[in-house]
């Protein structure tokens, strides 16, 4: 027998991870340009769980599916959606096979972290009009300041009615702002930290300065901007403890470079994985799996809440689908295979003593497999089985799709936690999926085409 070369026994059993460009013909490129143009469109339209579930449902309903309501019959072929309180949601195609054969879940969250308002946010200071906020996630609060801002969400008044808001998208619109200090007068400012140097309650809104007409009045500054919400809304002061409204990033998402192959804009986190996962739902029709999408609240803060992961809701859906089709629920979840869809930390040159390059993921170098997140010893991580992982390896091999595998920064440096751990508490075989992003959290990130196509790629391979 020959004796392999050098070069070639390398190129056998080295781990190499490879540029997505590398892999793609001109059909591919196309496919990606498409793709990510109609994810800008979404990205512009979802800053908030609420539009991606408003976002999410319009798609289904364009794609052939219905609600669900629990208790209904269902059977091969259906094609249904569960809208949770309208801000998590739950879309499932039923396959031919056994329900019993187990689900291939696709999860991803749909929130992303922001400034929120207080419930009793407005005030007057210094000749100018504000709103207290609570700060929504994990942020670099100094990011927030002279940015412009939007006002997105719901008010619920008090005799029940509800009231969409969203100020500051449009050409017209007036946008809102968070204040800092010059530097001519930032000496101390600027000799503190940068944790430091904004604190979360000086995270107050600019939203006006001019006075009620009435000079006899008091707080003048106050009631001209609550006659102005109350004229165009009909929301008086009491109205906003029953409200849900954040302020978000006013500009859109762009594309990023002379040759146009990154996408910048607000939310990346988590939605540039609920997007493909929509995608690749409604793109695999004929497959014989029954697969789920779920786009859960809550993840930033901990994925509490009836509209968070930890929630019953999701347990309950698959109980019903099992009661349905004849199948046991216990062994449903035990066959059931998920891909926790969530974004990696792309390493960044610029600071690059924070990633441990072996073991990071870079931009360009397709969908990320993580097999375990948590921090420090590995707390608060799913730590997918090597069975698992070895099963979507193999799927994405077969389909050709380019991934690479990462953990989020330096062992004791990073970290961070997503849905898998919860949905791995249900007896379901989990692995964390997703795109990598420059500049996580902060009011505009960064991702790359390629990237975004790759994880669509994956997310159809892994629903066939």
């Amino acid at each position: 027998m020959d004796k392999i070369s050098t070069k070639d026994l390398q190129e056998k059993l080295f781990y190499k991870p490879c540029n997505v460009y590398d892999h793609m013909n001109s059909t591919d490129e196309a496919a990606m340009e498409t793709m990510s143009q109609s994810y800008i469109r979404f990205l512009a339209e979802a800053k908030t769980e609420r539009e991606a579930v408003a976002y999410a449902v319009r798609r289904a309903k364009e794609n052939g599916f219905s609600e669900y309501q629990f208790g209904q019959p269902v059977k091969a072929g259906d094609k249904l959606y569960f809208n949770n309180r309208g801000k998590s949601i739950y879309l499932f195609r039923v396959g031919s096979e056994p329900i019993e054969e187990g689900l291939r879940i696709t999860a991803a969250h749909v929130d992303s972290p922001r400034v929120d308002l207080k419930q009793n946010p407005l005030y007057e200071d210094g000749n100018m009009g504000f709103f207290k906020t609570h700060y929504y996630g994990g942020i670099k609060k100094y990011q927030w300041t002279t940015v412009p801002l939007a006002l997105h969400g719901v008010v619920i008044k008090k005799d029940g009615t509800s009231v969409d808001i969203k100020i500051g998208e449009e050409a017209g619109d007036p946008i809102f702002y968070i204040n800092d200090l010059l530097p001519h007068l930032a000496a101390d400012q600027m000799r503190k930290t940068m944790a430091e140097g904004i604190g979360g309650e000086s995270l107050n809104i600019l939203i006006g300065s001019k006075p009620y007409e009435d000079r006899e009045a008091t707080d003048r500054i106050k009631l001209n901007l609550l006659s102005l919400l109350y004229d165009k809304y009909g929301i008086a002061e009491a109205d906003f403890m029953s409200a849900e409204l954040c302020a978000v990033p006013a500009f859109p998402p762009r594309e990023i470079g002379f040759d146009r192959s990154l996408i910048g804009g607000y939310g990346h986190d988590d939605r540039v994985c609920a997007f493909p996962a929509l995608e690749a739902l409604f793109d695999t029709d004929d497959s014989a799996h029954t697969c789920m999408v779920i786009l859960a609240d809550k993840e930033e803060i901990g994925s509490d809440g009836n509209t968070g992961m930890k929630t019953w809701c999701f347990v309950d859906i698959i109980n019903e689908l099992a009661d349905a089709l004849g199948g046991n629920a216990n062994t449903v979840r035990m066959h059931s295979k998920c891909l926790s869809a969530d974004v990696n930390a792309a390493f960044d040159p610029n600071f690059k003593d924070v990633y441990e390059p072996k073991n990071a993921s870079f931009v360009n170098h397709g969908v990320v497999l993580t097999k375990y997140t948590g921090s420090r010893g590995k707390s608060g991580t799913n730590d997918a089985s090597a069975e698992y992982v070895a099963f979507v390896r193999q799927l994405f091999d077969k389909a050709g799709v380019v991934y690479q595998t990462a953990e989020l920064g330096k062992v004791d440096i990073g970290g961070g936690g997503t849905v898998a751990k919860y949905i791995a508490e249900k007896n379901i075989e989990v692995v964390d999926l997703g795109v990598a992003v420059v500049s996580m959290h902060a009011p505009y990130e960064v991702i790359a085409k390629a990237d975004l196509y790759m994880t669509y790629k994956g997310m159809c391979a892994f629903n066939q």
